[in-house]
C-alpha cells in the first residue's frame, strides 16, 4: 500500500538525481552527494533506508532503500517537450510580430531545406538549386508593382530668386536664433500686425511672425499675404513661424488680381474666378485655396431701389424641397468654393444684390464667416439674407451659411419677359373687348309701327358684369351657407358615429368589471372591536410613526397579497404601517375601513406623510395568526386585482370622452339650427 502512494508523489530533485546511479557504484562527486543520515529517525532501520516525502493525508513517514526509488526524469523531459510543442503551436496561430508572415515562413523553408540537404535527399547542387527556385504556395506569379511616392519638389521663393546666396545663408542663420515674435491672431494680418513688424524693422532687419488658426493651416498662403502687406521677403519658414526680411523692396499697395484667365491656374480656379468677377472686392486674407472670395463687409449696407425679387413656381411643381433634394444640394455645395466672406450681422443689402447676380450663374451661394470677427451671430445673418433674397437656407453653423435660390427663382431677364408677356395678354384682352363692342349686330325692333335701333349685349363682358352685380352677391352668400351647412352635418354625423363606438366600449368594459367584482366578496366590519384608551392609542400611534418597515398599497388596492403581508408584519410587531398613494382623503378612509374589516384589527389613525397617507393598524390583544389556507379567500388575486384596476381606469376615461362627444354634438346641433334660421331670413 505504501509503494503506489509514493509513486503518485512528485520526488525531490535531489532524490531523482541519486536514483539514476547504481547502488553498488560510488557517486563521482562525494562532496555534492546528499547526506542521507539526516533522514534516519528510526535507529532500527538499515543505514541505506531513505526518508521520502509523503502525501499531506499520511501521518507517518516512508523509508525506502535507494534501489526502490523510481526515476521520473523522463517525465520532466516529456513535459518540457510537450510545453515546447504547445508554445510553437501558439506562436504559429496567435498574432505576434516576427512569428508569422512571409519572413517567418521563409525562415521555416530554409531550415527544412537544410535538413533535407543534410539527409542526402538532393543528389546534386543543381537539383537543390532548382528546389530552392520553385514557387511556394503563398507566392504570386506576377511581380509586385510598387508605386513610390514622389518627393515634393521644393518651390523657389521670392527670397531665393532675389537675394544672394551668401546673404540668404547669413539671414537664415540669424533667423534660426531668434526667440521673439509677433502673433497673428484669427483676424489675420491686420494693420496692427503690420505696424508691429515695421517697428521691429527699425532696429533689426528681421522680424519673426507666429500664425494662429486659420492661417497656420496654409503657410504658403500666409507667406503670400505677409509679403504682400508688409513688402518684405520671407527668408525662413518653420512650422507656424515665418521670418521676414525688410529687404530692398519698396512698400507695395495691396492688390489682388481678379482676372482668373491665367493658363497656369487650374480649371477649378478659372471657373471660380468667372463666377466671382464683378461681384465686389476680394478678401485678401483668405487662407484656403483659390479663388479668393468676395469680402462682403466692403459691400454697401444699403442699395437704392433694392427690392426682393419676384418669384413664380413652374406649373406642376412644388416650391418646397424634399429630403432627397436637400441632401443632393448639400453634397453639391460641399465641393464648391466659398463665394463670400461675411463678418457683420446687419446691413446686408449689398451682399443680397451680389447673391442675386451670382444666382443667375450658380444655384447655390456659399458664404463663410470670418475668423476672429467680433460679435458675429450666424442666425441673424441667415435670417436677414433669407428675407432679403427669398432663398432657401440649406445649412448654417458658426463657420458657413449656404443658400439655395429656390425652384421659383426668376432672374431679372426672365422676370422682365414674364412682365412683358402679361402686359401683352392684357392688351390683347382689351383689344378683343373693344372689337366685340364695335362689331355688335344691330337688330331692328318694331314696336307700334316704329323702328328702334338697340345694341345687343349678348355674350359681352358688360352683360357678365351686370349679371354679377345683380345676382352675384346673393348666389355667393347662398353657396357659402350651403357649404357651411354641409360641413356641420358631416361633422355631426362623424361625432355621432364616434359616440356610438364609445358607448359600445363602455358597455363591454362594464360587463367585464362586473364579472371581476362578483368574484370579490368584502367582509363586513365586526361591531365587537377592542376598546383602546386615548393613552394607548397615542402610544401605538407614536410607535407606528417611528417604524421604518411599511407596507405599500399600489393601484391594485386591497387584495389577498396585501392581507398576507399585513399578517406577516403582525407576526413580529403589534403595529403595522400601511402607506397608500391615493389623493382623495375619502378614498383613503375607505381603504382603511376595508383593511380593518378584512384583517379584524383595530384602526389607530390615518396620518399624512411626505410619501403619502399612512394607515396605522393594531393587531389586538387576542390576535391569532390564521392558517395559510383560510387567509383572504374572499379577495381577488394579484393578477385579477390589476385587471380590475385597469378596467376601472379605462371605464373612467371612456365616460369622460363620451361626455365630451355629447357636448360637441349639442354644440353642432345648436350651430346648425342657427345657420338654418339665418338662411331662412335671407330667403
Amino acid at each position: 500500500m505504501l509503494t503506489p502512494l509514493f509513486v503518485s508523489v512528485r520526488p525531490l530533485p535531489s532524490l531523482t538525481t541519486i536514483s539514476s546511479l547504481n547502488p553498488n557504484q560510488n557517486p563521482p562527486h562525494t562532496s555534492k552527494a546528499p547526506n542521507f543520515n539526516q533522514f534516519n529517525e528510526n535507529p532500527k532501520l538499515p543505514d541505506n533506508a531513505i526518508k521520502v516525502p509523503t502525501a499531506p493525508w499520511m501521518k507517518g513517514p516512508i523509508f525506502l532503500p535507494p534501489d526502490e526509488l523510481i526515476n521520473t526524469s523522463h517525465h520532466h523531459k516529456s513535459t518540457r517537450k510537450q510545453n515546447a510543442e504547445e508554445k510553437t503551436f501558439k506562436a504559429l496561430n496567435r498574432r505576434e510580430s516576427g512569428v508569422r508572415g512571409s519572413k517567418a515562413m521563409k525562415k521555416i523553408v530554409r531550415s527544412v531545406e537544410k535538413l533535407d540537404d543534410s539527409e542526402g535527399e538532393f543528389k546534386s547542387l543543381e537539383e537543390a538549386e532548382t528546389r530552392r527556385r520553385r514557387r511556394m504556395p503563398w507566392e504570386r506569379e506576377e511581380e509586385k508593382f510598387i508605386l513610390r511616392r514622389r518627393k515634393k519638389e521644393r518651390v523657389l521663393t521670392t527670397a531665393d530668386l532675389i537675394l544672394d546666396e551668401g546673404l540668404l545663408k547669413r539671414l537664415r542663420l540669424e533667423a534660426s536664433k531668434m526667440r521673439e515674435w509677433v502673433n497673428v491672431r484669427k483676424a489675420g494680418v491686420t494693420e496692427t500686425v503690420v505696424n508691429d513688424i515695421r517697428l521691429i524693422w527699425e532696429e533689426n532687419e528681421l522680424a519673426m511672425v507666429r500664425f494662429d488658426v486659420p492661417l497656420c493651416r496654409n503657410m504658403e498662403r500666409a507667406q503670400e499675404i505677409l509679403e504682400l502687406k508688409t513688402g518684405g521677403l520671407v527668408v525662413l519658414s518653420k512650422k507656424e513661424f515665418l521670418v521676414v526680411y525688410r529687404g530692398p523692396l519698396s512698400d507695395s499697395s495691396v492688390c489682388v488680381k481678379e482676372g482668373g484667365d491665367d493658363i497656369s491656374s487650374s480649371l477649378y480656379e478659372r471657373e471660380g474666378e468667372r463666377l466671382l468677377n464683378g461681384l465686389g472686392p476680394r478678401y485678401v486674407d483668405w487662407w484656403m485655396r483659390r479663388p479668393f472670395p468676395v469680402d462682403a463687409d466692403l459691400l454697401p449696407e444699403v442699395v437704392d431701389g433694392y427690392r426682393t425679387p419676384s418669384r413664380r413656381c413652374p406649373p406642376n411643381t412644388r416650391a418646397k424641397l424634399s429630403d432627397k433634394e436637400l441632401t443632393y444640394l448639400r453634397n453639391i455645395a460641399q465641393a464648391l468654393p466659398f463665394h463670400f466672406v461675411l463678418g457683420r450681422n446687419h446691413g446686408l443689402q449689398g451682399l443680397a444684390s451680389a447673391i442675386l447676380k451670382l444666382w443667375e450663374k450658380c444655384v447655390i451661394a456659399k458664404i463663410a464667416i470670418k475668423w476672429g470677427a467680433l460679435n458675429t451671430n450666424n442666425e441673424e445673418m441667415a435670417d436677414e439674407l433669407k428675407n432679403l433674397t427669398g432663398g432657401v437656407l440649406i445649412l448654417r453653423n458658426k463657420y458657413l451659411i449656404i443658400l439655395f435660390r429656390g425652384k421659383d427663382f426668376l432672374s431679372d431677364e426672365v422676370a422682365d419677359l414674364v412682365d412683358d408677356r402679361e402686359r401683352l395678354l392684357r392688351r390683347y384682352q382689351h383689344f378683343e373687348e373693344t372689337r366685340r363692342e364695335s362689331d355688335i349686330e344691330i337688330s331692328e325692333v318694331v314696336a307700334d309701327g316704329e323702328q328702334l335701333e338697340e345694341t345687343s349685349k349678348t355674350g359681352t363682358l358688360l352683360e357678365f358684369q351686370e349679371l354679377q352685380r345683380k345676382f352675384g352677391d346673393m348666389e355667393v352668400r347662398n353657396l357659402e351657407t350651403e357649404a357651411e351647412k354641409a360641413k356641420l352635418e358631416k361633422e355631426l354625423k362623424s361625432q355621432e358615429h364616434k359616440l356610438c363606438i364609445l358607448k359600445s366600449k363602455i358597455e363591454k368594459t362594464t360587463i367585464e368589471l362586473l364579472k371581476l367584482n362578483s368574484l370579490r366578496k368584502p367582509s363586513e366590519r365586526d361591531d365587537d372591536i377592542e376598546i383602546l384608551t386615548n393613552e394607548e392609542r397615542e402610544c401605538l400611534r407614536r410607535i407606528g410613526l417611528k417604524m421604518n418597515s411599511s407596507l405599500v398599497l399600489g393601484r391594485r388596492g386591497v387584495f389577498d397579497g396585501v392581507m398576507e403581508g399585513l399578517h406577516q408584519h403582525w407576526k413580529h410587531r403589534e403595529v403595522a404601517k400601511v402607506i397608500t398613494m391615493q389623493k382623495l382623503f375619502s378614498r383613503v378612509v375607505y381603504t382603511a375601513k376595508s383593511l380593518e374589516a378584512e384583517s379584524n384589527g383595530v384602526l389607530i389613525s390615518i396620518e399624512k406623510l411626505k410619501e403619502g397617507h399612512a394607515i396605522l393598524m393594531y393587531r389586538g390583544r387576542n390576535y391569532k395568526r390564521p392558517s395559510s389556507k383560510l387567509m383572504a379567500q374572499n379577495l381577488l388575486t394579484k393578477r385579477k386585482a390589476l385587471q380590475r384596476s385597469v378596467l376601472m381606469q379605462r371605464l373612467g376615461s371612456l365616460k369622460f370622452f363620451a361626455y365630451q362627444r355629447e357636448r360637441a354634438i349639442e354644440d353642432l346641433k345648436l350651430s346648425l339650427v342657427k345657420l338654418q334660421g339665418s338662411a331662412s331670413e335671407l330667403c
